[in-house]
């Protein structure tokens, strides 16, 4: 039995732990690989620090396709971990048709439409928007077989779901590291991200109050908080800005070394 109590202390995602702690106990009693429900990233990596600690165990996860943010983890015991295929994870992709020319909706408007047809939250993977056509999403094989062929609506939009193999979505494109620098007047967070992300920085900042924008996993809401070397900034279907250096200008203006994954 792995010491659920202890490993719990200070996590910032109790519950969300509890239940890959209760996959893993699993893993241990019956020697089977167990897959979890879907993860965001900062569950992920705290259950990968605390787990990854037991020598019993071997953790590793998938969303899909290469980068995906909401991902199920495998754990195995150590001594019987082998190499699975992405099709064991058992994941489908889900084709959400409608025509938003005139309500363009937000991936949080397309998780919200899925979820008011009743499936637990972590068998929904990521979901991306195309345009004014709808979205795609990655969910369970049980949940793509319940959801295929149903309506619902996504803000005003009627839409339709069909379930495809993977290898049919148009997954969003892999982002590759890239290191580079910047000098900007302020340290902001809507500042820094603007010029990290590529976006201009009022919609920074609008994306921000929206609840779009966490830092260092912790949501954010003020675009004036200040950031510091070694902090983490996600936004939402967008990745990840690492800010390496920061470092003072003689005209008062700040050099910094950003890495977006």
């Amino acid at each position: 039995m792995l010491p659920q109590r202890d490993l719990l202390v200070g996590s910032q995602h109790p519950k969300e732990l509890a239940a890959v702690l209760t996959a893993a106990d699993r893993a241990l009693r019956t020697w089977e690989p167990v897959w979890t429900g879907f993860v965001e990233g900062d569950v992920r990596e705290e259950a990968t620090e605390r787990l990854g600690a037991l020598a019993e165990l071997t953790l590793t996860s998938t969303g899909g396709y290469p980068g995906a943010e909401r991902q199920r983890l495998l754990i195995q015991r150590s001594e019987a971990a082998q190499d699975l295929e992405d099709g064991a994870a058992g994941l489908m992709g889900l084709e959400i048709s409608g025509n938003f020319l005139f309500d363009p909706a937000e991936r949080s408007d397309f998780r919200a439409g899925l979820l008011g047809l009743g499936p637990p939250e972590d068998e929904l993977g990521d979901i991306w928007v195309r345009g004014d056509r709808g979205g795609q999403a990655v969910v369970t094989a049980a949940q793509a077989a319940a959801l295929d062929g149903r309506n619902t609506s996504v803000r005003t939009v009627e839409v339709r779901l069909e379930a495809r193999p993977l290898a049919q979505l148009q997954l969003p494109a892999q982002r590759q590291p890239r290191h580079f620098q910047t000098v900007e007047a302020s340290l902001r967070l809507d500042a820094v991200a603007s010029a990290g992300f590529g976006i201009s920085r009022n919609r920074m900042a609008e994306l921000v109050r929206q609840g779009s924008v966490r830092v260092n996993w912790q949501p954010m809401s003020s675009p004036s908080r200040l950031l510091v070397a070694g902090d983490r900034v996600q936004l939402e279907g967008r990745g990840e800005l690492r800010v390496v250096t920061v470092q003072a200008t003689k005209r008062e203006r700040w050099r910094l070394e950003l890495v977006r994954c």
